[in-house]
């Protein structure tokens, strides 16, 4: 049989218990400021491109102009290279605060003088891809050739090979492609978390540090976007206050030289500054060092995972969490599994839907496969290992002579009066609640009793999953 589809994208992500994130100095947000670099790296015919640029600048309404140089563009960019980027190292510089540089290869290449003042001040300078173009329509090969050529330039004009990567206008492509050169020590080409997380390709673990798009001065340029720098810096003021009180999170803003360089904006930036300095519980750091605290404290976690099960493993794996029915675990093998069935809940609820997706027959005989609750095969130790312990749980496997007549005498009526066993999550009661719960349910109808097994059955099999996945 060939594989089913498998759904790959992650909404499960870390879930209601994210992992304490364990900041230096018992901080209660990481603050990663980005400098996006592009000026000169944008699109021009002046860098062989066939049009001139219309992305992310005080343009409102901006359109490419194809073969022609479009010089109101191309000095505001300007203005970011020559104006807004000192600006900003000025404030960096002297409040003493580490910045991630998204450098775009060509762009600094054009920029030694900036470059220089990035390393004097001791700022990361990650990669921003080769050019301050879009991804999205570049075959694979091409967009590969584009991630290799601005790893070498980059090297050259810095000096060292990037060791963090963000493209921004990618392709779908550009996370595993970016990720299969293990060149790097974070990506962050995902908006999808308030915290650092690890993918997998292949046998390679990569970090992936989530950038934003809302925390970020590009809603200058775009729509809804900022008016005022007083609109920038109150939304940042509240987006850390948030995460201050929740503690344990991760806040990353976006910047442009072109764009906060502007004295009008940039006095926002300013006020969210002098609030995080006043309020406290901020540790500023690079992504590098953001990455290399979560290696340390939160190292990749492999485990088998059911959506990449191949069908004989995973029915081997699963078949018995349905007592003595495998044929639900090889219908869910054939669902649209993915991340978010690789979880005890997730794979409940895929075995879930195979058994109540099943005909009535078909549940009945996953009922019926289900051995008395103390009864001949219990004392005969021909149970399944996950009913004998399920069973000793509850001390079904010592009762009294009393005890035992009871369990007989109800199970018999029981099954007379059903046509299925007496079914009970026992890990959820103990002897005394089950012998409740047996007299109470044996006068109810047939119907009600069928429903109420099914739903035991769930449950019990949600059990049964929590003691072999996360």
């Amino acid at each position: 049989m060939p594989n089913p589809p498998r759904y790959p994208r992650n909404m499960t992500g870390y879930g209601p218990r994210p992992p304490q994130a364990a900041w230096p100095e018992d901080a209660r947000v990481a603050i990663s400021l980005v400098l996006n670099y592009e000026e000169g790296g944008e699109n021009s015919l002046l860098h062989g491109d066939a049009q001139s640029e219309a992305f992310l600048s005080d343009i409102p309404g901006a359109q490419p102009w194809p073969g022609q140089r479009h010089w109101n563009m191309e000095s505001l960019y300007d203005y970011g290279a020559r104006a807004g980027f000192w600006r900003l190292h000025r404030l960096f510089t002297r409040r003493g605060l580490p910045v991630t540089v998204f450098g775009v290869a060509t762009a600094l290449a054009r920029s030694p003088e900036q470059v220089a003042a990035m390393k004097q001040a001791g700022w990361e300078i990650a990669s921003h891809g080769l050019k301050w173009i879009e991804h999205k329509d570049m075959s694979e090969e091409e967009e590969r050739n584009a991630i290799d050529a601005a790893i070498r330039l980059h090297a050259q004009v810095v000096g060292t090979p990037p060791r963090g990567w963000y493209t921004g206008r990618c392709s779908v492509n550009t996370l595993r492609l970016t990720a299969r050169t293990q060149a790097f020590d974070w990506i962050s080409d995902t908006y999808d978390d308030d915290l650092p997380h690890w993918i997998e390709l292949g046998d390679h673990d990569q970090l992936v540090i989530p950038y934003t798009l809302e925390a970020n001065d590009m809603r200058f340029a775009t729509a809804p976007g900022w008016v005022t720098g007083q609109d920038f810096g109150q939304y940042l003021i509240d987006t850390f206050d948030v995460l201050h009180a929740e503690g344990g999170r991760m806040f990353s803003v976006g910047l442009h030289c072109r764009l906060i360089g502007r004295p009008g904006k940039i006095a926002g930036l300013i006020r969210f500054l002098d609030h995080v300095a006043e309020k406290g519980g901020a540790w500023f750091a690079t992504r590098a060092e953001i990455a290399a605290h979560w290696r340390a404290h939160h190292p990749p976690q492999r485990f088998d995972r059911p959506s990449q099960m191949d069908r004989d493993t995973f029915v081997t794996r699963f078949g018995g969490i349905f007592e003595h029915s495998p044929w639900i675990a090889e219908r869910a093998w054939t669902m649209e599994l993915g991340h978010a069935h690789d979880s005890a809940l997730g794979l409940h609820h895929a075995l879930c839907r195979a058994f109540r997706s099943a005909t009535d027959n078909e549940r009945l005989g996953v009922l019926r496969a289900h051995p008395d609750l103390a009864g001949k095969l219990a004392r005969a130790c021909r149970l399944t290992a996950e009913s004998t312990s399920e069973q000793a749980s509850a001390g079904l496997d010592a009762l009294t002579d009393s005890e035992r007549a009871s369990f007989e005498d109800l199970n018999a009526a029981y099954v007379e009066k059903h046509g299925f066993p007496f079914i009970i999550a026992v890990r959820d009661h103990d002897k005394a609640g089950i012998l409740q719960a047996f007299q109470t349910r044996l006068s109810h109808d047939t119907d009600t009793e069928f429903a109420t097994a099914c739903a035991q059955v769930e449950r019990i099999a949600e059990l049964r999953l929590k003691e072999v996945l996360p």
